[in-house]
Order: C-alpha cells, then structure tokens, then sequence
C-alpha cells in the first residue's frame, strides 16, 4: 500500500502525463485527503479531438437547444467549428432550469426547440440533456427523431465500414432495429436499460456501437465507448453532410412502426415499482409471444410487442409498445392493462 499522497501524486501523473492535456493552471495542493483547486483547461483539447475525427462535407444549419445544462458552454463553439451554422437556445448554464426541464425523452421539452427549427428552416434540431450525455433530435419539418430510429442510421454507416460489427441496444428500442442490422450485416445484441449495463455489454462484446431509447449513445468505432451527446451530434452532422437528401427525408426512408413514447406508472415510494414487477414476474400469460425477461418483461408478437420494466431511478414502472399498425398497438396494449389491473396496478397513466 501507498500513501493517499502518493497515490494521488501518481493518479495526477499519469493523467496529465500520457492523456495529451493542458497542464493545470495552478499546481496541486493536498491537505490531508483532499486535492484543492486543480483546474485544467480541456475545452480545446476536446474541440481539437472531435475536429480531428469529424469531417462535414457541406456546411448545415442547426438549432442547439442545451436546457441551460452543462453542454451550453462547449456544444455551439463545437458544432461551429466543425463548419454549422448555430443558432442557440438556453445555453447559459442555470441549474435551476428555468425554461425547461432538460430532458430531451419528453416531448413537451421539446417544443421550443421544434418552434425554432421551423422558424428558422434549420437542417435539424440537437436537444441535450442537463450533463450533455443524451441527445434529442429534431428533423427539419419538426419531427422528433427517437434515439432507436437514429440507431439505425449509425449502424449501417458503421457496418458500411466494419461488416460484421457488433451493435448493443437496449430492451425499450425498436423491433426495426434490430432486423435492419441484422439486413446489414451486423450482429445486434439486446441489454438491460442503463448506461451502466450497456457500456458493460460494449466491453464483454467489444460491440462498435451501443445505444438507449433515453437518448445515451455509446460510439466504440472512431470514440472511446462512452455516451457523448456532442459527439453524437457530430456524428451526425457528418453523415447528414454527405448526402443531397434533408434529414426528414433520411429518417423517412428508414423502417418505421407505429409506436409511442414512454409511459410511467408512479408510486408514491421509491422500490415500489420493483415489488410490483417482481408481482407481475410472477404471473405472466401471454399465448402465442415470445418473452423477454432481461429487464422487466417484454412481450414480443409477431407485428409488434409490449415493455413494462422497473425504472432503476425513480419510482415507477416504465412501459412502451410498438406494432406495425395502429389496431395492433391497441390490442397489445389492452393486454397490458388487463394484466395489470389483475396485480392492482393503475392503469391511468395510459
């Protein structure tokens, strides 16, 4: 064993020695335990990185909506240096978020910046979340583009180059995607939700690329496996750029279902969604589907399937379906509250 001080001395060497960053503005100071005041400048580097990998083959225009979250600081100054044009909306970092919650998994957070991209014919939307590690996109008619449909997009530009390649989704995405990359020649891989459990599966499996219905997106190809919405962003500018078509045209000549966002059943206490999973666990009967028992329970139908799981953060029940026609989203999802109206679960949430 070492001293903390020691330890902390060869922590500090290794990272400012070997990882290619700006030396710290002021030098280390430890009392006891603790580090005070070490501040490094990386906002460059990083800039610098992303320039390094990204290449756009035409200028776009695009809203950034930051939430007045943490990306507010770095995401324009990015994006306009890879050659966008960026009109801002809430990039003051303020935790207090006064003009909305910064999650872009909900629609009504959406609406400014939908507003924005219409108003100003912008070439697509970047929505992030208050940390910058979840993006939402919007196309250039306004549309949300969920993050398993953009999947699909970043798969088969990955299996263009890496046929074969390894793609981790998690168990809310889309039937679509994994189908498309499996016709393109990848190997797609079902996990648990959670970017703690797909990063996880992105080791065991060296996947190229991992990513959640939440809006985490973990790139392996080119970037180092971790959920970097900014990176993400860029990603997709340089696909975008490479093509004649709009972003709305792109997405609609993707597969698409009939589908609905998440829904959430709360309870008043948190871990009372897992006791009434573990209920419902106990007691499943759907004839003739195939069940999915990774995380929560997913019941998969020939045209379509249901999800009900617990959410690891807060307390209640996450459900989501998807059919390929409207009657059959109906169906599957009045099965769903048969079954939980027969466990006492509320069913007014949807």
């Amino acid at each position: 064993f070492c001293s903390p001080k020691h330890a902390t001395n060869i922590v500090f060497n290794l990272f400012f020695g070997q990882r290619g960053c700006n030396k710290p503005r002021r030098r280390v100071v430890i009392v006891g335990k603790i580090i005070i005041n070490n501040k490094v400048d990386i906002e460059n580097d990083y800039i610098d990185r992303v320039k390094s990998d990204i290449k756009l083959s035409k200028p776009l225009n695009i809203v950034v909506d930051c939430g007045n979250g943490v990306a507010g600081n770095i995401a324009p100054k990015l994006f306009e240096q890879l050659g966008a044009k960026v009109t801002k909306l809430f990039c003051l970092i303020d935790g207090n978020f006064p003009n909305h919650h910064p999650d872009p998994s909900k629609l009504h957070n959406l609406e400014d910046i939908i507003k924005e991209v219409i108003d100003t014919g912008a070439d697509m939307g970047f929505a992030f979340d208050g940390d910058g590690d979840r993006l939402g996109l919007i196309d250039n008619k306004g549309n949300v583009i969920w993050a398993d449909r953009q999947m699909i997009l970043y798969s088969r530009d990955i299996l263009s180059r890496n046929p074969g390649a390894k793609i981790v989704f998690d168990v809310k995405c889309s039937s679509l995607l994994p189908k498309d990359i499996s016709e393109h020649g990848g190997e797609p891989i079902m996990s648990r939700t959670g970017h703690s459990f797909i990063k996880a599966k992105l080791k065991e499996t060296n996947a190229a690329l991992g990513g959640e219905m939440s809006g985490h997106i973990f790139f392996k190809e080119r970037w180092y496996g971790f959920d970097d919405a900014l990176y993400t962003g860029a990603r997709l500018l340089e696909i975008m750029s490479k093509t004649d078509q709009t972003c709305e045209q792109v997405f609609a000549n993707l597969p698409d279902s009939i589908n609905t966002p998440e829904i959430n059943i709360h309870f008043d206490q948190q871990g009372d969604q897992f006791k009434a999973m573990d209920k419902l666990a106990e007691n499943v009967d759907f004839e003739g589907a195939n069940i999915i028992t990774i995380d929560g329970v997913r019941v998969d139908y020939p045209n379509g399937w249901g999800l009900v799981r617990p959410s690891n953060t807060t307390p209640c029940l996450v459900l989501r379906f998807e059919a390929d026609n409207q009657q059959m989203l109906e169906e599957i999802q009045e099965k769903f509250r048969i079954w939980l109206k027969a466990n006492n679960i509320s069913t007014e949430d949807f």
